[in-house]
């Protein structure tokens, strides 16, 4: 089990469409996948993916993450990798 569920989560306006166990978008290591910042699945297991790695225990480091995705993080960083690596680069810089 993650961080994170779905309730806990601060925005509300996510998609959640059923996704296969099996897809990556919501499995393995983030990636040169895509992330959909609006699709609630990808978002709460890449939070809580990225949360593991990072080893936080406190739900506001998780929720950090998933503001700086929806207000941060510019539009370009499109792939799960590459917004990973933004959101290192800038955890300490952002105004969450």
């Amino acid at each position: 089990m993650g961080l994170i569920a779905k309730a806990d989560l601060h925005y509300k306006d996510y998609s959640w469409t059923v996704l296969a166990g099996d897809d990556p978008r919501i499995s393995g290591e983030p990636d040169s996948t895509l992330l959909n910042r609006k699709e609630g699945y990808e978002i709460l297991y890449f939070i809580n993916k990225f949360s593991e790695q990072n080893n936080f225990k406190q739900k506001n480091s998780a929720l950090k993450v998933e503001k700086m995705i929806r207000e941060e993080v510019p539009n370009e960083k499109r792939s799960q990798e590459n917004i990973k690596t933004w959101i290192e680069q800038n955890w300490n810089k952002s105004k969450f």
